[in-house]
């Protein structure tokens, strides 16, 4: 039962994530930050089983580390995606798949360029424009494909975000009562407050 979409202008990406753990009836946490920072200017939500969602969250972060210590360099956002998506294939041919969906949103500061990457528990990877996993995407697609242009600012992204959230207030049946809202641009990752929007 979990909430979690982003959107991807050209120079930023907006991700937005609820931060309840919840298991069948129960909820188990409301204050869950379900984002992983892996690189200044890079950063994964995830959503799914809460077990496995801690778990490989922090086996990328500390590979992603790694690699950025060993070479003194970070990883792109598209590298960091791909390096996920494989370690995702790798365990799904194993005894003990992770149960994980994820959006990875980074700035590459090479290219100027943001970009956006919904990765789901299977390693189906795809780039993005806008993405949503969990019930939410039900609701939140159709507005974010009939809202969304090619030359969105962050100005529009934040007013399309409030509009998601409208809709999962009128329609969807549970009431997520926080979320966690980060951007990330050419000034790194940074936490928005629901009334910065």
């Amino acid at each position: 039962m979990d909430a979690q979409f982003a959107i991807a202008g050209r120079d930023f990406v907006i991700s937005v994530t609820d931060k309840g753990v919840m298991n069948s009836i129960l909820k188990m946490k409301k204050n869950q930050d379900k984002t992983c920072q892996l690189s200044s200017h890079t950063f994964m939500s995830v959503s799914g089983e809460p077990g496995d969602t801690s778990n490989f969250s922090e086996y990328i972060q500390g590979n992603v580390k790694l690699y950025s210590v060993r070479n003194s360099q970070d990883l792109s956002p598209s590298e960091t995606a791909n390096f996920i998506r494989g370690e995702l294939a790798d365990a799904l041919r194993s005894r003990s798949p992770s149960h994980v969906n994820l959006l990875v949103a980074g700035y590459d500061r090479g290219s100027g360029e943001a970009a956006l990457y919904w990765i789901d528990y299977l390693s189906a990877m795809a780039k993005v424009p806008f993405a949503a996993h969990g019930y939410c995407g039900y609701f939140l697609y159709a507005v974010m494909d009939r809202e969304y242009t090619q030359d969105i600012t962050l100005d529009g992204a934040k007013a399309l975000v409030k509009k998601c959230f409208e809709v999962l207030k009128t329609r969807f049946v549970i009431d997520f009562s926080d979320y966690t809202i980060k951007v990330v641009d050419r000034d790194g990752t940074r936490e928005l407050r629901q009334d910065e929007l």
